[in-house]
């Protein structure tokens, strides 16, 4: 049966801020039978998740566009790929059934046809709600793959020694998985298990390598390799690899960026002093949150007095301010933090992180998550004061998720915890219908959202 498929797309390449014009509802068709045999899953979406790195790719030249793949540039009418949740209406896949609920790679439209369904993951648990398994648990394959697709496009873009070491530093990243994945039974069936969102990327990976770069690893790696050629002869695996020269990117990790950036880039020390900036985003708000859990001094800056009360009364910010009521930021932040700011989490870029970093201490540490201030306005670049960063030795280090795939357990496990002893809170901006997207999107660049922006799409 054909049924009518809505998506959202670009009229033109956005310039500057984007507003609800620029986007656009099409009509499509979408079949709802699957060719037996395909492994094609057709689902019908219930939640997608709206990001502003999304900007990037809409615009007709980005530096981002070429940094990473899951940034590509988007064309005029073509549809939207974006993390989501949604229900299985027809599928040609054994491990997935009509009614499943899944979460993973699916677009901002009515109905996505996932044509490689590793990209997708059941979900079991209904211990929190759905939409939680687009915001603050989500789903690892997405790390780990982008980490993946990155490692090979960089060793295929350098040659001769450089092109060595970053072999090396594949390597290197990817060794510590030989002990985890040990003594883990792969293959869970009906959904992916841990196992599976490692060992399948890895496969497409190692198949590529063996066969395009005269690249073998088997000797760095054997006990990997030996788990990745066992994996690779199940027939339940074969079908769903991909083709490893086709790239198939997604991001949407709001809780793992928060965990790794604090507790990775930041390192924090009980007692330190820490500034999140856009502290009642996606990002930013869990951020303070593990602050607080973790034995630190948080404030938060947020656009509106609403925003100022939930981050003090809700999520425990020890304080929070209006950045827009504040003419002067380098000595706002000082009334703030008269003795320094040990960690700043920057989300926002620009005069913030100038006014951030010149009230540091010394070994201060900047985790720059996000610039999303100077994502629409060139103009609004600006730049710490060197001399700070030299003399009291300040640690600015941009970041991505997929650089820390290796801690997802451990975010998963703690993050849990918090959520399941109320100690954490998931905040949710959730819209309703699939037209209320350019409106969403538009809004995160107005900062009209609270917590992790949500388009329910249809009901659940």
């Amino acid at each position: 049966m054909e049924v009518e498929n809505r998506f959202i797309t670009i009229k033109e390449y956005v310039q500057g801020s984007p507003s609800e014009s620029d986007l656009e509802v099409r009509n499509g068709s979408v079949v709802l039978k699957v060719v037996e045999g395909s492994n094609d899953v057709v689902v019908k979406n219930i939640y997608v998740s709206i990001d502003p790195y999304q900007i990037n790719r809409m615009k007709k030249l980005s530096s981002s566009q070429s940094a990473i793949n899951f940034a590509t540039r988007l064309l005029p009418g073509q549809g939207i790929d974006a993390y989501g949740i949604g229900k299985v209406v027809a599928s040609a896949n054994p491990d997935f059934e009509k009614d499943d609920i899944v979460v993973g790679l699916l677009g901002w439209e009515e109905y996505s046809v996932v044509r490689s369904a590793f990209f997708l993951r059941k979900i079991d648990s209904t211990e929190f709600p759905l939409s939680y398994h687009a915001g603050l648990l989500e789903l690892y394959v997405t790390v780990f793959y982008t980490h993946i697709i990155e490692c090979r496009s960089q060793i295929w873009k350098s040659k001769g020694e450089a092109q060595e070491a970053v072999k090396k530093e594949s390597i290197d990243s990817l060794k510590p998985l030989e002990g985890e994945l040990e003594d883990k039974p792969f293959y869970g069936g009906k959904s992916l298990g841990y196992v599976d969102v490692v060992l399948v990327p890895f496969a497409c990976w190692f198949y590529t390598y063996e066969t395009d770069n005269n690249f073998s690893i088997e000797n760095e790696c054997p006990k990997l390799i030996a788990l990745v050629k066992r994996y690779m002869q199940k027939e339940s695996v074969s079908k769903v690899l991909p083709n490893p020269h086709k790239v198939y990117d997604f991001v949407g990790l709001s809780g793992l960026t928060a965990y790794a950036g604090f507790y990775n880039v930041c390192k924090p020390k009980k007692g330190e002093k820490v500034f999140v900036s856009a502290a009642s985003g996606s990002v930013g708000n869990v951020v303070g949150q593990l602050a607080k859990l973790f034995g630190c001094y948080v404030v938060g800056c947020a656009g509106s007095k609403k925003k100022v009360d939930l981050l003090k009364d809700k999520l425990g910010f020890d304080d929070a301010f209006n950045y827009k009521e504040e003419s002067d930021l380098k000595s706002t932040l000082k009334r703030y933090f008269p003795e320094g700011i040990d960690i700043y989490f920057d989300n926002v870029g620009a005069e913030m992180q100038e006014a951030a970093v010149a009230n540091m201490n010394a070994f201060g540490r900047v985790a720059v998550c996000g610039v999303i201030s100077e994502y629409t306005d060139q103009a609004k670049r600006f730049a710490p004061d060197m001399l700070d960063v030299v003399y009291k030795r300040i640690t600015i280090q941009g970041f991505l998720a997929a650089d820390y795939m290796h801690v997802f357990p451990d975010f998963i496990s703690t993050t849990s915890d918090h959520l399941r002893q109320g100690q954490m809170h998931a905040l949710e901006d959730i819209s309703e219908g699939l037209e209320s997207i350019p409106s969403a999107f538009a809004g995160l660049f107005r900062g009209d959202n609270v917590g992790k922006k949500l388009v329910r799409v249809s009901e659940d």
